[in-house]
């Protein structure tokens, strides 16, 4: 018997034909269990590409300094410049990232009635799901990053979100056959304790693939 008495029925449960799934800016953070971003853990794996950078330029730029006959001081600027371009590009270009990543509120909170999950990465809006309305809930990894994949089971709830949303959403069932989706490498609880917070307020209501 599931936690909580629940059983899924036979056929499965049955979505109302013509309901619209709350949509909302922020997910709210009023609920049980709220996972944030956290800047901190991605800030890690962002680092090494531009220290690489920065530690060749370090490395090289005391010899091209020194003179000689095969080169000027005119051409050690122009090389450092040439290298310190890329640095300062990929710092703008991970920087803007983290910021993205990170300023749009909560990723996933989690309840008895269902959750709330982010519709994509890069912005706020969320929409919310019952248990009753998930047909699963799963684990996927993409490179240093694992992800909770939240699949609806009335596909109809994606319509409306915004043709950047749509795209987004594509790209994620290529790859995790959900669009809804929320990272547990780089978040503020443990992937242990995200999934143990799902599989405790779904009560049964859903497929949990651990």
């Amino acid at each position: 018997m599931p936690p909580g008495g629940y059983q899924v029925p036979s056929g499965g449960y049955q979505v109302p034909p013509g309901t619209r799934a709350p949509v909302t800016k922020r997910i709210p953070e009023d609920l049980p269990f709220i996972v944030r971003p956290s800047p901190g853990r991605r800030m890690l794996t962002f680092i090494p590409a531009p220290l690489v950078l920065v530690l060749v330029l370090l490395v090289i730029t005391p010899q091209l300094l020194q003179p000689g006959p095969d080169h000027t001081s005119g051409d050690a600027v122009a090389l450092i410049f040439l290298f310190l371009c890329p640095a300062v590009a990929v710092f703008g270009l991970l920087g803007l990232q983290l910021y993205l990543l990170s300023s749009g509120g909560p990723i996933l909170a989690v309840g008895p009635p269902g959750l709330w999950i982010k519709t994509r990465p890069t912005r706020g809006q969320a929409i919310y799901l019952p248990w009753e309305g998930i047909e699963r809930v799963s684990k996927r990894r993409w490179a240093l990053d694992k992800m909770v994949v939240v699949k609806p089971r009335d596909p109809r709830v994606t319509a409306g979100l915004g043709a950047f949303t749509a795209l987004d959403s594509g790209m994620l069932k290529l790859f995790y056959g959900s669009g809804f989706t929320a990272t547990l490498t780089f978040g503020s609880k443990r992937e242990a304790e995200v999934m143990a917070a799902i599989q405790h307020f779904s009560a049964g209501r859903t497929l949990i693939e651990l």
